[in-house]
């Protein structure tokens, strides 16, 4: 439960003074990062589905036809599982549980009422997309996992019949759970109106920073400047 601003606040996040303020919430890197997990999972989620049921089938086409997303699909779930490998050694500490996410939590009838005085301040991620964060990163390890038991081109020789047919099983249901979780992260970022500024220019403004992350901009405001920031200033 530390208050450390070690666990609130990011590399890269600083406030610029303005008109508005303007506040650094992601770096170029991180946003690439997670551009290249999202356009990866989408494209995951087109082909798995049309190979999942025969009425979805056409979706196959997308991909040059059914034997060739036979063949992308699974390297679509390694790129998936090493760009979101990248996104979580970001962005862990950041998403550990404090307890404040559990009042947010307890009280989100309030959040999607929008009643931002009855909830608590919050650091840089709320409840709601910490546990985005952590259920992807188990049903990512789940899909990669079960995804390598049933991919006979290279893995055919190590597991049995019966062992593919499970890993088929747990392979779809990990799949829809990953794609709705997916979509209520994107619905998610475009209720909170300012949200996808974030992740597309890199900076949100004071004012969506103090309304939806408060915590995170006191502990980000309380932070010693870098040495270069106060080298601008003393030049």
């Amino acid at each position: 439960m530390s208050t450390n601003t070690e666990y609130d606040v990011g590399k890269g996040d600083s406030v610029h003074a303005g008109k508005p303020v303007t506040v650094d919430r992601y770096t170029g890197g991180a946003r690439i990062n997670h551009w290249i997990t999202a356009g990866s999972l989408v494209l995951l989620a087109l082909s798995g589905l049309s190979l999942f049921h025969p009425r979805l089938f056409f979706l196959s086409s997308l991909f040059g036809g059914g034997q060739l997303v036979r063949a992308i699909h699974p390297w679509i779930g390694v790129v998936l599982f090493f760009s979101f490998l990248g996104l979580f050694l970001r962005f862990w500490k950041l998403n550990l549980w404090k307890r404040e996410d559990g009042t947010w939590l307890a009280r989100v009838r309030d959040v999607l009422a929008a009643h931002d005085e009855r909830l608590p301040e919050i650091g840089k991620y709320n409840a709601g997309q910490k546990l985005v964060f952590w259920s992807m990163s188990i049903l990512i390890i789940v899909l990669i996992t079960s995804g390598i038991v049933i991919w006979d081109e290279y893995f055919a020789t190590y597991t049995t019949i019966e062992q593919k047919r499970w890993a088929l099983l747990v392979h779809a249901i990990a799949a829809v759970l990953a794609i709705s979780v997916w979509i209520t992260h994107v619905y998610a970022a475009i209720w909170v109106k300012g949200t996808i500024r974030g992740m597309v220019r890199g900076s949100v403004t004071g004012g969506w920073a103090w309304r939806y992350h408060r915590k995170w901009l006191r502990e980000l405001v309380a932070k010693p400047p870098a040495k270069d920031e106060k080298r601008t200033a003393a030049e």
